[in-house]
């Protein structure tokens, strides 16, 4: 038998009574079967879409192009059987109400119909629950939809809730009281693994085991903060330290915002952080603000010494040959005329006192300002001032410049002077050395000087005191250049320091302007 073309097609608006639009395939062969059931559906205010058909290919093009919302089906058509229809529409995972419209069925059929998926069967002469039937699946289907599509919402927010507490760097957490008062977490994302050390299945559920890992100076805060916040239902804000089993301390910030779940009981949610670098670079920058203000008093007292020295040189040595000089001329103006011997060995006198104080004004002045370095360079620089500190002191100073023509910029020189002035006042003061060797080198682009004595030598602890200043001062002029300090011992015995810088820095435009000729 040939399918019949539709017996009507209604438009899809809404009907005047207000029922919504509805489409309807039959399959079935008798059309004023189908008549009949059409009438019923206007009866009950919807205007119908509707298609009739016969065969299982007609079905399959059907569902292909149009969307229906309800299949009435004879189940006794030689060309598209009950059952096979049912497979074709499971076959298609299509969700809409299947309902069997027939004469007569068996109940063995009728089982077995809605066992592969019918939604209900009706008799052909008892239609007064057709339209009840039809509205109760619609509702069904609709109810189905919607909680089809709430279960995809909610996957979908869940998977863009888990992307999003994976890849955060600290741990998401939800945590609530357990039966026994303490704080456990209820939920832990995967990044507890690396601030923990341990997986988030093992720490989630009723146990609060992670608590005793608080330290027991921080736990009581901890307690108190949550305490507080579940009272005020404010946000928790903690930082403390805990111990992990392995042994490892870590510090963690914990912020979270408390609610009151659907039992009344208070839930926390919210994240954690390995705040641990964050504190460790605090604390050491704690303590070099705390060694920066110590090597600045330092430096004023070392200022203020040098001041002393200074002035205790022009008072008592210079002031004192000064003095001497006056009383001496007045002595000669008294011998002049009775005894010109006297006058002669006075005059010598003087001449000698001057020579003194001629010589202390020019060591208090290259020691203020070292004009030598400026004019001639660091090598004259460092040989002057060896000679002066082996005049002084009695220590030999063996000082041995491979490269006399070395050209490093002002600063470089100015810092490696003022070292080896420094490091010749330590040997004075504490080594008990005989001599002292001295080397300075054009390294590459580096310039080396070399001081070693063979002193009583420093000891490794020495180096290391938090009041070693001199040493620091020392370090941190030369990283100022790009430049490095290191101190050992010397061979057979003393101490050995190599200062290195570049001969020019980095940015010679930043650099005090070196205006020393160029030496021919």
């Amino acid at each position: 038998m040939s399918i019949a073309p539709p017996v009507e097609a209604l438009p899809v608006e809404t009907s005047s009574t207000g029922k919504p639009p509805i489409s309807l395939l039959f399959i079935e062969d008798s059309e004023s079967d189908m008549r009949l059931l059409l009438q019923r559906f206007r009866s009950a205010g919807y205007a119908p879409r509707h298609r009739r058909l016969t065969s299982e290919t007609e079905l399959r093009e059907a569902f292909q192009r149009e969307h229906w919302d309800v299949i009435l089906c004879n189940h006794n058509l030689p060309g598209c059987s009950m059952l096979a229809a049912l497979g074709i529409v499971r076959e298609l995972t299509l969700d809409l109400p299947f309902i069997i419209v027939s004469d007569f069925m068996q109940e063995d059929e009728a089982i077995a119909a809605m066992r592969a998926g019918a939604h209900d069967y009706l008799s052909k002469r008892k239609l007064d629950r057709l339209i009840p039937a039809v509205e109760r699946e619609l509702r069904e289907v609709a109810n189905r939809r919607e909680k089809r599509l709430a279960e995809q919402t909610l996957r979908q927010s869940e998977a863009r809730l888990r992307a999003l507490t994976d890849n955060i760097p600290g741990v998401v957490f939800q945590m609530g009281y357990t039966p026994d008062g303490m704080l456990g977490f209820q939920y832990l994302s995967e990044a507890a693994a690396m601030l923990f050390g341990t997986g988030a299945d093992e720490l989630v559920g009723g146990s609060a085991s992670w608590m005793t890992w608080l330290l027991d100076e921080d736990l009581p805060g901890f307690v108190a903060a949550a305490a507080s916040s579940a009272d005020q239902l404010c946000t928790l804000n903690w930082e403390g330290r805990i111990q992990l089993p392995s042994g490892e301390q870590k510090w963690i910030n914990l912020r979270s915002s408390p609610r009151l779940s659907e039992n009344g009981n208070v839930v926390w949610e919210g994240v954690m952080w390995n705040i641990t670098h964050s504190k460790r670079v605090e604390a050491d920058l704690r303590e070099s603000r705390g060694q920066l203000a110590a090597l600045s008093n330092h430096l004023q007292r070392i200022k203020e010494d040098e001041r002393e020295r200074i002035a205790r040189d022009v008072h008592d040595v210079l002031g004192g040959t000064l003095v001497a000089m006056k009383f001496e001329i007045a002595r000669l103006e008294a011998k002049l005329r009775d005894n010109p011997g006297q006058a002669m060995a006075g005059a010598r006198n003087v001449t000698r006192m001057l020579d003194d104080a001629i010589a202390t004004a020019g060591r208090v002045t290259r020691e203020l300002r070292p004009g030598i370095l400026k004019d001639f360079g660091l090598a004259a620089a460092i040989e002057s001032q060896g000679e002066d500190f082996a005049q002084r002191t009695g220590i030999a100073c063996n000082i041995l410049c491979t490269d006399h023509d070395l050209t490093p910029a002002y600063d470089t020189a100015l810092a490696f002077f003022r070292i080896f002035q420094e490091a010749l006042t330590n040997v004075s003061k504490h080594a008990r050395a005989s001599q002292v060797s001295v080397r300075l080198l054009q390294d590459g682009e580096d310039a080396l000087l070399e001081i070693a004595d063979d002193g009583c030598g420093i000891a490794a602890d020495d180096l290391l005191k938090p009041h070693s200043f001199g040493l620091r001062g020392i370090r941190e002029r030369l990283a100022s250049l790009g430049g490095q300090l290191e101190v050992g011992p010397a061979k057979p015995q003393g101490t050995r320091l190599v200062l290195r810088a570049p001969l020019h820095p980095a940015t010679p435009e930043e650099q005090p302007k070196d205006d020393r000729k160029p030496r021919p």
